[in-house]
C-alpha cells in the first residue's frame, strides 16, 4: 500500500505563484494515486471472488496516531492529563491467600522500622489433591452398627466436585478434546481413565437436563420475541442440524436429524410434542389449502388431543391419510394447536434469516440479512458497481433510521419509513440481478418492517449467530457426536453456558455449585424471569 503523500507546510513568505502551482500538482497526483490504488484493490477482490477465493481482509485504522497527536496537544496546552496517567491499583481488590515478610539482608544498628512496601504476585496452584475419608464405625449396645456419612457432594464419586467441574468446564466451555484432557490430568498426577472422563462428561446429568428444559419453558413464557438460527451438526457420521432459540436473557439449543417446520414446531414444545385439533387449527389448514376431504375428516374427529407422535400418526392412518402433503400440513397445524394450548400466543415474534421452517406464528426478518443479499452480488461492470453501492448506502441509511425509530417510535416516523422502504426496494437499476433481489425483498416488506408495528423486536439475528458459533468451532475441533447421550449433553451444557453468560453468571461457579450440590446460585429459569421482569 502506498504511503499517503503529505505536502509540507510552506511559509507564507515563500508562497509564490510558482510554489502554489507545484503544490497543487503534487496534491492532484497524490489524489490520483489513491484512487488508482483503491480501483486496483477492488479489481483484485472481484478476481478473487470469481476464482472462488476469499477477498483481502479489510483492517480499519486504529486511530492511535490521531489519538497520540491529540494527547500531545493536550499535554502541551496543560489543560488535561495524558490518557492513562491516573491509574488505580490493579491488585487492591485481590484476595490475598498468603503473605511473606522479607527483611533486608543486613540492617545496620540503630535503623528504624518504617513499615512495608507491598508487592503482589498472582498465581495459580495446579496439583493433585487427594482426600481419604475415614468413616468411623461404631457398634451400639443393642448390636446395631453406626457409620459416619460422606459429604453429599462426593457420595458415589471418587473425584471431587472441583475436579468434575474442571473437566466439564474444559470440555464444554474451552473445547478441549477428551484425549488432551486425559493427557493433561495424568501429567498433573490425577489417576483417571478415558472411561471415567466419559462418565463425568455424560452420565448422571439429569439435573442439568431438567434445568435446560425449564430455560425454554420460562423463556417462552416471559418473551415477546425469539431470534432463531440453525447450523450443521454431525451425529454418528450423518449430517444433522442444531437449532438455536433465544433472547438477550437466554439461549437454548437442540440437535436433530432434520430442520423442517414440523421439527421446529416440535422443538418449541421442548422436543416432546403433543398434537391438538381446534378451530384455529382448522382455519390454518384451510389457509394452507388442505384438500376438502382430509379437512372434513379432521373436523369430524372425535379425538382432539394426541400425546406423542405415535398416537398422532396412528390417527392419521385411521383417517386414510396416505400422501405426504396432507400429512405434513395436518401435522404442522396440530403442532401449532398444541403450542396455543400450552399458552404460547400467536403474537410471539420469531426473527429469522428467512429460512422457511421458521415462518410460523408472527414471523419477522432480520433487516441486516437484506443488505447481505445485495452485498453478495458480483457486479459485472462499473455501472453495476455504482448502482449496487448506491442501493447499499440507502439501505444502511434506512437501517440507521430504523434503529432511531426503535428508541422513539411515532406515527409520523412510521409513515415516513414505510414510504422510504417502497422507494428503495422498487428502484429500477441498470443491474438486473439487483432488481430481482430488490423485488424479492419488497415482497417481504411486512416481515422486514415488523419493528414499525412492534418496536421491541430486534432488527437482526446477530445474537443467535454469535450463540451458535460455538457449534461451528466444536464441529471443526471434534467433528461430531457419536452417542445420543453425548449429543444431549452437548446441547444441554451449551444452553446452560450461553444462558449463564447472558445473565452475568460465571459458568465456572455455576458448574461448581451444581456439581457440589451447594445450590447457592438460583435456578437459571428464576433468574431469567427476574431479568425479564426488570427489563
Amino acid at each position: 500500500m502506498l504511503k499517503p503523500v503529505r505536502v509540507p507546510e510552506i511559509p507564507e513568505a515563500e508562497q509564490t505563484p510558482l510554489v502554489g502551482g507545484l503544490v497543487g500538482i503534487i496534491e492532484e497526483q497524490a489524489k490520483q494515486l489513491r484512487q488508482q490504488e483503491e480501483l486496483i484493490g477492488q479489481l483484485k477482490d472481484e478476481i478473487a471472488v470469481l476464482k472462488g477465493e476469499r477477498k483481502r481482509p479489510r483492517f480499519k485504522a486504529s486511530g492511535m496516531e490521531e489519538k497520540a497527536g491529540q494527547d500531545e496537544e493536550e499535554s502541551e496546552a496543560g489543560d488535561k492529563k495524558r490518557a492513562g496517567s491516573e491509574k488505580r491499583s490493579k491488585t487492591q481488590l485481590l484476595e490475598i491467600h498468603e503473605e511473606r515478610v522479607i527483611a533486608p539482608e543486613a540492617i545496620p544498628a540503630g535503623s528504624r522500622f518504617k513499615g512495608y512496601e507491598d508487592y503482589v504476585v498472582q498465581g495459580l496452584i495446579i496439583r493433585a489433591h487427594n482426600t481419604r475419608y475415614r468413616l468411623e464405625r461404631w457398634q451400639t449396645p443393642a448390636g446395631d452398627t453406626l457409620l459416619g456419612k460422606l459429604p453429599e457432594a462426593v457420595r458415589g464419586q471418587h473425584f471431587s466436585p472441583g475436579l468434575q467441574g474442571y473437566i466439564l468446564y474444559q470440555y464444554y466451555h474451552a473445547h478441549v478434546t477428551r484425549p488432551l484432557l486425559l493427557e493433561q490430568l495424568r501429567e498433573w498426577g490425577v489417576d483417571i481413565s478415558a472411561g471415567q472422563i466419559e462418565r463425568i462428561l455424560n452420565e448422571g446429568k439429569e439435573r442439568f437436563h431438567q434445568e435446560k428444559a425449564m430455560i425454554l419453558r420460562v423463556g417462552l413464557e416471559v418473551s415477546e420475541y425469539l431470534t432463531v438460527d440453525d447450523t450443521g451438526a454431525r451425529h454418528r457420521g450423518q449430517n444433522g442440524y442444531t437449532t438455536q432459540l433465544g433472547t438477550e436473557h437466554f439461549a437454548w439449543f437442540e440437535s436433530t436429524p432434520t430442520k423442517d417446520r414440523i421439527n421446529f414446531l416440535s422443538l418449541l414444545q421442548g422436543g416432546a410434542p403433543s398434537y391438538v385439533i381446534n378451530a384455529q387449527v382448522l382455519q390454518y389448514l384451510q389457509e394452507q389449502k388442505l384438500p376438502k376431504g382430509p379437512w372434513e375428516q379432521l373436523k369430524n374427529s372425535t379425538t382432539r388431543v394426541f400425546e406423542g407422535a405415535e398416537q398422532w400418526q396412528a390417527h392419521l392412518r385411521a383417517l386414510n391419510f396416505t400422501t405426504k402433503r396432507p400429512i405434513r400440513i395436518a401435522t404442522e397445524g396440530a403442532l401449532l394447536g398444541a403450542l396455543r394450548q400450552r399458552g404460547i400466543p400467536e403474537t410471539l415474534a420469531l426473527i429469522s434469516d428467512d429460512a422457511g421452517q421458521f415462518d410460523v406464528l408472527t414471523h419477522g426478518l432480520g433487516f441486516v440479512h437484506a443488505e447481505r443479499l445485495i452485498h453478495q452480488l458480483i457486479p459485472l461492470n462499473e455501472q453495476h458497481r455504482e448502482d449496487q453501492q448506491a442501493i447499499r448506502a440507502q439501505v444502511w441509511d434506512f437501517y440507521a433510521d430504523l434503529k432511531k425509530y426503535k428508541q422513539a417510535p411515532s406515527a409520523e416516523k412510521k409513515a415516513e419509513l414505510d414510504r422510504r422502504f417502497d422507494e428503495i426496494f422498487t428502484t429500477k437499476t441498470r443491474f438486473e440481478t439487483l432488481n430481482q433481489v430488490l423485488k424479492r425483498l419488497h415482497r417481504n416488506k411486512a416481515e422486514l418492517l415488523l419493528v414499525l408495528e412492534r418496536s421491541e423486536v430486534p432488527l437482526h439475528t446477530n445474537d443467535s449467530e454469535r450463540d451458535i458459533r460455538d457449534y461451528v468451532k466444536k464441529r471443526k475441533v471434534s467433528g461430531g457426536t457419536r452417542s445420543d447421550l453425548g449429543r444431549r449433553c452437548r446441547d444441554t451444557f451449551a444452553s446452560l453456558k450461553k444462558t449463564c453468560r447472558k445473565l452475568g453468571v460465571s459458568f465456572w461457579e455455576f458448574l461448581l455449585d451444581r456439581v457440589s450440590a451447594m445450590n447457592r446460585i438460583p435456578p437459571l429459569p428464576s433468574l431469567i424471569r427476574e431479568r425479564a421482569a426488570a427489563h
